[in-house]
């Protein structure tokens, strides 16, 4: 009883703090008998490193298995297991999820807002054959299926403050309109077929890894080159605001939503957000720790993306349904940013510099 108790606890806290509570019969129920066999793919991408990790800590480390066609890191091979998996090629997903007993499928995969819109015919084979090819294997192999989405799945025709979880969506880049369908052929195969597709809209989310091309980035862009050398010149202008999410708000909210049993879902797309701020707003945070900050603003490209995005996003939906509650407002935010940005960059600014620059 006490056993079951400490794994119950385990489970909702999702770190492996309290493992070293468990006996050895109960950790070993986490790591096999009662954990799902779980494939990222696209996971060399922002979220997947560090979905990955977190799952880990849930699951086990061999029962979360990161795939991508990108040659991983020697660090991403030693924390645990990783595939060569090309989402374009349908026997080859086949292969690894009955190879590999895949339960859980959680699909990364894509082309971000402004590098899908330099390249849009790699963009729809990605994006959009892509998830033809995930959702029919999660059918064909009753997996539940994870697919993101985001506040691009909007449009300038949507209602901006606040942005409902209903509303009429017609978005104008080609990473918005993947998106779209791709909610709506999950829908269409849960409702047809039974498949236990679960997607979550996610506002720009803020973490000290290098970006990977959206245009939310400016977050930890300015973050750190305001900290580092006092200015930054931002691409967006100082009155936009858009909704954004701590990574670590991210990934429990990932978390809690795909351990949500599904009787107690009444949809399967969901808003989630935790704040809502503009460039302005957050270089006024950045300058209690940076006082000698500057910012100058030369809005390019991004910013026609960003004025057709969402303004504030309404989770209520996801808030009834299942609970959910954020735990990081901006000032949080700064705080975490410049303590991941002095402990992994600031002895190495070089590496970063180029990654934001290029």
């Amino acid at each position: 009883m006490f056993q079951n108790q400490l794994l119950r606890y385990a489970r909702l806290c999702g770190r492996r703090l309290y493992s070293q509570y468990l006996t050895n019969d109960c950790r070993a129920s986490i790591d096999t008998v009662s954990s799902p066999r779980i494939l990222i793919t696209g996971s060399l991408g922002q979220l997947g490193v560090e979905v990955a990790r977190f799952f880990r800590n849930i699951y086990g480390r061999e029962n979360v298995i990161m795939s991508d066609i990108i040659k991983p890191s020697r660090e991403v091979c030693d924390e645990g297991p990783y595939i060569f998996a090309d989402i374009l090629d349908f026997k080859g997903l086949q292969e690894i999820v009955v190879t590999h007993r895949i339960d859980w499928l959680i699909h990364f995969s894509a082309l971000l807002s402004a590098i899908g819109e330099q390249n849009v015919p790699l963009a729809i084979r990605v994006n959009i054959e892509g998830i033809h090819n995930v959702i029919e294997l999660a059918k064909q192999y009753k997996l539940k299926l994870f697919i993101p989405s985001t506040i691009g799945a909007f449009g300038p025709e949507s209602p901006r403050n606040p942005t409902p979880n209903v509303t009429i969506q017609r978005p104008k880049t080609i990473y918005g309109v993947s998106k779209v369908h791709a909610e709506l052929l999950g829908e269409y195969y849960f409702h047809r077929y039974g498949l236990d597709f679960r997607c979550l809209r996610f506002p720009g989310v803020i973490s000290s890894d290098p970006p990977g091309g959206g245009t939310t980035v400016f977050c930890i862009v300015s973050v750190f080159f305001q900290y580092r050398t006092g200015k930054f010149e931002c691409y967006l202008r100082p009155d936009t605001r858009l909704p954004m999410m701590y990574i670590k708000d991210c990934l429990r909210a990932l978390w809690e939503y795909m351990e949500t049993p599904a009787e107690k879902l009444k949809r399967r797309v969901y808003n989630v957000t935790a704040m809502s701020f503009t460039p302005e707003e957050l270089a006024a945070v950045i300058s209690k720790h940076v006082p000698e900050i500057k910012v100058t603003y030369r809005p390019d490209s991004r910013q026609l993306i960003a004025d057709a995005w969402p303004q504030v996003f309404d989770d209520s939906s996801a808030r009834e349904d299942w609970s959910w509650q954020h735990q990081y407002d901006m000032d949080c935010l700064v705080t975490e940013m410049i303590k991941d940005i002095l402990e992994h960059y600031i002895q190495n600014p070089g590496s970063i510099e180029q990654t934001f620059i290029s």
